[in-house]
């Protein structure tokens, strides 16, 4: 009934392409939200939380290798567990 154990923290800096070496699959076993200045985004690629920033896909566009392009936003970046 009452689930007592506690989540691992996240971690300062996260992504969730298993290519990048800021990427740690121990930190989505559980959904992780993120506000962007107090608002809730969905499509977040990575964030980094000392830096103030996020990056999302910028539209349909994509790099040469498929992948989509990315910009940064900056503001204040709150990520928790949902």
């Amino acid at each position: 009934m009452n689930d007592t154990t506690t989540l691992p923290p996240l971690p300062d800096r996260l992504s969730i392409d298993p290519r990048s070496p800021f990427h740690l699959p121990s930190a989505f076993e559980r959904e992780v939200a993120i506000k962007l200045n107090d608002k809730e985004r969905l499509d977040v690629e990575e964030y980094c939380i000392s830096e103030g920033w996020i990056r999302v896909p910028a539209g349909k566009a994509l790099d040469r290798k498929g992948q989509p392009m990315l910009i940064k936003l900056k503001g204040k970046v709150e990520a928790f567990y949902r």
